[in-house]
């Protein structure tokens, strides 16, 4: 079976963490002592139906305050597909939450209150989306029983949405869900309350979406992670390669160019938990053993000689700024690490911010804090091997390390 990894955005209390409690319990995937925990923290809250939320929310201050604060991660499975569901905050000072939940997302799920239709919060997480290159947006209209499941009300914020998501530019799919979290309607089980609804219900949507297309199967690459080299009598002339494949698909006899030295040689061997595969693509983890002895480190890359990426210092990308304490400066020097290669950089130039509320660019006040989104440029001390993060999200994304703290500071997306 495929994975689906996908995240929940929206409004603080459009009911993100009681949807994912309600597909898990229709769907089945929850034990009994589970349940029975989330029962009597229900009544010990005194609320008149079992909360689901409490599934997610497992901080004590997210269960006093009802709100998301940190990154949930939950795993369930269907017949037909496994999933990973990352449930982001939506207050405006944990965005850079939301970030890092979305990073690896396939899919996007944002949840608008009927009752207040589209607002600022619903843009900055469908721009966040946009920027993080999630191609596949589903936006579902909750809590449609506040509002007698009225088709006008649910036709409106369609149409608001579809104003400003046509402003966006890697949204490939977008699909609209009427649904009731609470009460489970559309969710899991088609809603007897909205006949006028004829689509798919949340769950069998997020089983059929077609997700093959979304990984770069194209411009093969192999960051070196590791460099395997067994002490043993069994395994006395052993020299493997190990890393995740990163893009395109890599098989046995292909002829490769290593970076950043040039050198050219055929893969020999793919070898993955104790046997040999025929080909690796994204996302896999395997080990190459190649024909020719070359000095291969940790941060080199492995690519097709007649496809590769670009190769240079200067870097122009798009940032999300994550330090609470620590502002970006300009001329500033971070450690970057980019795939699985570490170099130090400096801020060239500092551009514009983004106003994720109505997507202007702000010129005027370019100081960089948290949670703050704009473009920049960058020099590096050593050559990266990079494509843009449109084209590859692996090879086209970075972070920013402050070299005395050693805190994350920003994630980069390359332009």
């Amino acid at each position: 079976m495929d994975l689906l990894r996908f995240t929940t955005a929206g409004s603080v209390d459009d009911g993100k963490s009681t949807l994912i409690g309600r597909l898990l319990y229709d769907s089945k995937n929850i034990f009994e002592d589970q349940l029975e925990a989330v029962e009597a923290s229900s009544r010990q809250h005194g609320d008149e139906q079992v909360n689901l939320a409490l599934l997610t929310d497992g901080l004590r201050a997210e269960r006093e305050q009802g709100i998301t604060i940190d990154v949930a991660y939950r795993y369930f499975a269907t017949p037909k597909r496994k999933f990973i569901i990352a449930d982001t905050p939506g207050h405006i000072q944990y965005t850079r939450n939301m970030v890092t939940g979305a990073s690896t997302a396939n899919l996007a799920i944002i949840l608008i209150d009927a009752r207040k239709g589209v607002i600022e919060q619903t843009c900055r997480h469908a721009f966040i989306a946009s920027l993080l290159r999630i191609q596949h947006i589903t936006v579902c209209v909750n809590k449609m029983d506040l509002v007698d499941w009225d088709e006008s009300v649910y036709n409106k914020i369609v149409q608001d949405f579809k104003n400003f998501a046509s402003r966006l530019d890697s949204v490939v799919e977008v699909t609209f869900i009427p649904i009731s979290a609470l009460l489970g309607d559309n969710v899991v089980d088609k809603s007897e309350h909205m006949p006028w609804y004829q689509g798919p219900t949340l769950l069998y949507h997020l089983e059929t979406v077609y997700i093959g297309s979304d990984a770069n199967h194209v411009d093969a690459r192999f960051p070196v992670q590791w460099v395997i080299r067994p002490h043993s009598k069994e395994y006395h002339d052993f020299r493997g390669y190990a890393g995740r494949v990163a893009g395109g698909v890599f098989k046995p006899g292909d002829e490769v160019t290593v970076l950043p030295s040039g050198f050219t040689t055929h893969i020999k061997a793919i070898h993955s938990m104790g046997e040999e595969l025929d080909e690796a693509f994204h996302p896999e983890s395997v080990t190459f053993t190649l024909t020719d002895e070359i000095d291969i480190s940790r941060g080199d890359m492995l690519v097709k000689p007649n496809n590769q990426p670009e190769v240079g210092q200067d870097i122009d990308a798009m940032i999300c700024w994550f330090s609470d304490t620590k502002k970006l400066a300009g001329r500033g020097k971070y450690v970057l690490r980019h795939t699985t290669r570490e170099v130090k950089a400096i801020v060239k130039d500092i551009l514009y911010k983004v106003n994720i509320n109505t997507l202007h660019k702000i010129e005027d006040d370019i100081e960089f804090s948290l949670n703050d989104i704009g473009r920049i440029r960058l020099r590096t001390s050593n050559p990266l091997f990079y494509d843009g993060y449109k084209r590859n999200r692996q090879t086209g994304s970075f972070i920013l390390i402050d070299e005395f703290t050693n805190e994350t500071v920003a994630a980069g997306m390359i332009l």
